[in-house]
């Protein structure tokens, strides 16, 4: 049972969709952060979950690794071929198959996008709410627990997914979950796919729930002499309840980074980006609530827009903000760190990571989540040696996160990057999720070496 084995047995399935040309396997090859190309031994490219079963089934037969891919924008190795198989890419699985807006959920195939699944609710007065800055695969985003700058509001990939349709290891088809607000109908299969990163099954259907599209919307920003100012500013306005659906903070260097890519002309110190949806007189209010409180911890130049191109241009730079600082730095890859502890840890935490790259040899901006107490340091590296400096440094930050309670990925999954913390995050906890994984993959062959590690 061998790897040509299977793919002399998908041949016949696939066709043409099953390629191994040097174009595909390249593009199969690559991560959006530090790992060097990893080639699968084919792509495939299904169209129909019967064929996804069909190709788990083969896989299965052969021992095969098979790894599930969306976009590639996962930032951990998590769709990297590392033991070799075949690549199944959903990009032709991109179909928006219902829509309920009485119920206020949407079925789709894992290819779909977040921004052509909002671009199709565009006329029914609602969209689907997580944003991770990327155009990511729902599908992707569903297997890495994703979420993003509108988090603080919404919630994460884990509240936003109602139901599944999964391929097993074995090429079963199975449904979790449904279009029902609750059920206590036992186990939560839904929760146990949603972040388990294609080491259990692969999605081949996703039931979203999705939410009202505000009446009004504005977005504001604001300097900070630092980042203590910033994050006290936030926590105090949360404190009073005012419903803000993103606050993202960036450094100095981020700041710095997005001027030079963006022709902007912003101070170059701690900023703070902020949303509010509701009324147009209640977001009116809010702003201007958060412009006081602002005020009060040293804010300066507090500027809020309720204009779609305002937002839009806002929006925009924050999301290019990884390609600004990546363009800051030619020749530099990054390894990005994810970062999540408690708000009452946050300014401390951030100033020690800040604190040991300014000691370092490399540079590393900070930006992040600041409402969910998540940051990202972008660590730039050229060299080999650059590399292990970034891997020190960040090593530093998550044993600094888990002493406070936190975690060493808010959002960006575990893959391959974060496995050497599983056992200190979770202990005897991690051993139960390696059961979990030979129990329903017992060849392991879903994406093998992510997430856990089997022995024997």
């Amino acid at each position: 049972m061998t790897i040509p084995a299977a793919l002399a047995a998908l041949a016949p399935l696939l066709g043409e969709r099953l390629s191994r040309s040097k174009s595909d396997l390249d593009l199969h090859s690559r991560s959006e952060t530090h790992y060097a190309p990893v080639p699968p031994d084919a792509a495939a490219y299904p169209e129909t979950t019967e064929e996804v079963a069909a190709i788990v089934a083969i896989c299965a037969e052969h021992s095969c690794p098979v790894i599930g891919w969306g976009t590639g924008t996962a930032l951990e190795g998590h769709a990297l071929a590392f033991n070799g198989g075949v690549t199944v890419d959903f990009s032709r699985m991109d179909a928006v198959l219902e829509v309920q807006p009485e119920n206020m959920i949407a079925r789709v195939q894992p290819g779909v996008t977040r921004e052509a699944l909002n671009l199709h609710l565009r006329d029914t007065g609602l969209f689907f709410p997580v944003d991770p800055g990327a155009n990511a695969s729902l599908g992707g985003m569903a297997a890495t627990r994703a979420s993003g700058t509108t988090a603080v509001r919404y919630g994460t990939m884990k509240d936003n997914v109602a139901g599944l349709e999964v391929v097993l290891a074995d090429g079963r088809v199975i449904r979790t979950g449904g279009a029902s607000k609750k059920s206590s109908a036992g186990y939560d299969l839904t929760a146990l796919m949603v972040g388990s990163e294609g080491t259990l099954g692969l999605m081949t259907e996703l039931t979203l729930r999705l939410q009202g599209q505000p009446e009004a919307i504005s977005a504001a920003i604001c300097a900070f002499p630092s980042m203590q100012d910033a994050v006290a500013a936030v926590t105090d306005t949360m404190q009073m309840g005012v419903p803000m659906s993103r606050i993202e903070f960036l450094d100095a260097a981020t700041v710095r980074a997005f001027n030079a890519y963006a022709g902007e002309t912003m101070p170059e110190v701690p900023h703070l980006m902020l949303e509010f949806h509701g009324s147009a007189s209640q977001v009116a209010e809010q702003a201007e609530t958060f412009g006081d409180i602002a005020a009060d911890h040293g804010g300066k130049g507090f500027r809020w827009s309720s204009k779609p191109e305002d937002r839009t241009a806002l929006w925009a730079m924050r999301h290019n903000g990884y390609y600004a600082i990546l363009q800051s730095k030619p020749g530099h890859r990054a390894l990005v760190t994810d970062i999540c502890v408690p708000m009452s840890e946050l300014a401390s935490a951030v100033d020690a990571a800040q604190r040991d790259i300014a000691a370092s040899s490399i540079t590393g901006p900070i930006l992040g989540h600041v409402g969910d107490g998540n940051f990202h340091a972008i660590l730039m590296v050229a060299t080999d040696a650059d590399l292990s400096e970034a891997h020190r440094l960040s090593d530093q930050m998550v044993r600094r996160a888990l002493a406070v309670g936190g975690t060493a990925t808010g959002e960006h999954g575990v893959g391959v990057g974060k496995l050497d913390y599983m056992a200190a995050e979770h202990g005897a906890g991690w051993d139960v999720m390696g059961e979990i994984k030979r129990a329903l993959d017992p060849k392991n062959i879903l994406n093998p070496g992510k997430v856990v590690r089997l022995n024997g």
